[in-house]
């Protein structure tokens, strides 16, 4: 019995690894390098509203669809896929926590066309960004 549990837990962990393997994330140094060397990148922020003017990062494109769980948050992030088939810039996800609303972004702009290799999720979001000289705050829309 303690064999057959063994084999489960192993097959349950390759399983959640593959799962979790099929998102590209990019660490906050990473991010903060290409954000100070201006390189080309479409930073898509879904968090809401609120929140978003409370604090981003420079340049973003707000789009509030957080949660991104209906087809009208889902729709909210339909000018940034054009905006990659514009340029076919790297593009950073960012949300609240760098999870669920994020990765359903991620699934969809993959869904409409944009490659998983250009895709990004900023790891633990805008709550685990420690750059805060970096943040944007205030009602300026970028």
């Amino acid at each position: 019995m303690k064999i057959f549990s063994t084999i489960n837990l192993l097959f349950l962990i390759l399983v959640t690894s593959a799962i979790a393997a099929d998102y590209n994330f990019i660490s906050p140094e990473d991010m903060k390098q290409r954000i100070s060397a201006d390189k080309e990148t479409i930073i898509v922020d879904i968090q809401v509203e609120d929140e978003f003017y409370r604090h981003h990062l420079p340049g973003s494109l707000a789009t509030f669809a957080y949660p991104v769980k209906t087809d009208a948050e889902r729709a909210k992030i339909d000018k940034a896929v054009q905006q990659y088939r514009n340029t076919e810039d790297i593009v950073v996800i960012v949300c609240p926590r760098g999870k669920g609303g994020a990765k359903r972004c991620y699934d969809y702009m993959k869904a409409n066309g944009v490659p998983q290799e250009k895709l990004f999720i900023l790891e633990k979001g805008m709550s685990g960004w420690p750059y805060k000289e970096m943040i944007v705050a205030g009602k300026d829309k970028q």
